[in-house]
């Protein structure tokens, strides 16, 4: 019984973790701003905690969650190549437009061509749009991440610093789709047995993203105070961007507003832990700030976003 009533209080602050995330992330980046030396040793924890993340992404991922791959093919294929066309893309014009350093402008574009946010599906489901839909467009760019997200990079940020295809591609291999595969072997052989693991994932998720932008913000912090405001800036246009061309693409393609809402922020919101892994793997810690600036921004536009859309009817956005 007091073991019952442990699992069921860790889940309930487990939600509680989960639903003020976006306050955790924020609290985070400024302790680590204003002390970078106490969070600086948490740097060799950001790899290992993205590959725990995707652990629990794999847990949680069902078989019927790719059902509407094959109900909607179209809906998802359009949602998975505008995420991959619209972010990178946009994430190259502004570096154009601000003229930025090399180091930043690699950041910036290496987050613009990460894939999904798993934040994305809670956002869709407080929307109110196609969760099934969002689901599956975070799964399948999830998927693919190891042959675009490198291969994107190398188009669009070799001209700042010398990329290597190889070097991201197996990077992601091992931080995402391992990891994945190992969760999905482990819900196959477990079952229910996992269900007590899952309640909690939320928490382990929240920790681990917090880590990672505390340990990239401490490591940069001198660099952070010099350009933060601007990089902020092209985090805010970059995001905001996604949101709105994710949005319109559903709207053009006279999507139902429901998948017009699950397009925006599928489109709007990365996997920046993954950003910040593979940045401060292969690059530098500056490169990894735009990743750990737009983990804290993507949640609280996409929270703010979210609110607004539960306000949209079939009247106020028909095309």
């Amino acid at each position: 019984m007091k073991k019952e009533f442990a699992m069921r209080a860790l889940a309930a602050f487990s939600r509680f973790v989960g639903n003020t995330f976006a306050f955790w992330v924020l609290l985070a980046a400024l302790l680590a701003f204003f002390a970078p030396t106490v969070f600086k040793p948490l740097s060799v924890a950001i790899v290992p905690l993205l590959g725990v993340i995707m652990f629990g992404m794999g847990l949680t991922l069902k078989v019927e969650d790719f059902a509407a791959v094959g109900r909607h093919p179209w809906r998802v294929l359009l949602g998975v190549v505008a995420h991959f066309v619209i972010m990178p893309g946009v994430a190259w014009a502004l570096c154009q437009l601000f003229h930025l350093p090399p180091e930043i402008a690699v950041g910036v574009i290496l987050v613009g061509c990460c894939p999904s946010g798993t934040a994305s599906n809670v956002m869709t489901w407080l929307a109110k749009g196609d969760l099934a839909l969002s689901v599956a467009i975070a799964a399948v760019t999830t998927l693919l991440a190891p042959l675009l997200t490198p291969a994107l990079i190398w188009l669009l940020a070799s001209t700042w610093l010398p990329i290597s295809f190889g070097g991201l591609f197996w990077s992601i291999l091992q931080v995402v789709l391992l990891p994945i595969a190992l969760g999905l072997v482990a819900q196959r052989l477990l079952g229910q047995r996992v269900g007590a693991l899952v309640e909690v994932l939320p928490l382990a998720s929240v920790v681990s993203i917090v880590v990672i932008v505390a340990a990239v913000v401490a490591a940069s912090q001198a660099r952070i105070a010099e350009s933060g405001l601007l990089i902020m800036a092209v985090v805010i246009l970059h995001n905001g961007f996604g949101f709105l061309l994710g949005y319109l693409t559903g709207k053009f393609c006279k999507l139902p507003v429901a998948q017009r809402k699950s397009l925006a922020l599928e489109v709007g919101m990365q996997n920046s832990g993954l950003g910040a892994a593979l940045a401060t793997a292969h690059f530098s810690p500056l490169a990894a700030v735009p990743s750990a600036l737009f983990s804290v921004w993507h949640n609280i536009s996409g929270a703010l976003l979210a609110t607004l859309f539960r306000r949209f009817k079939d009247d106020d956005a028909r095309p």
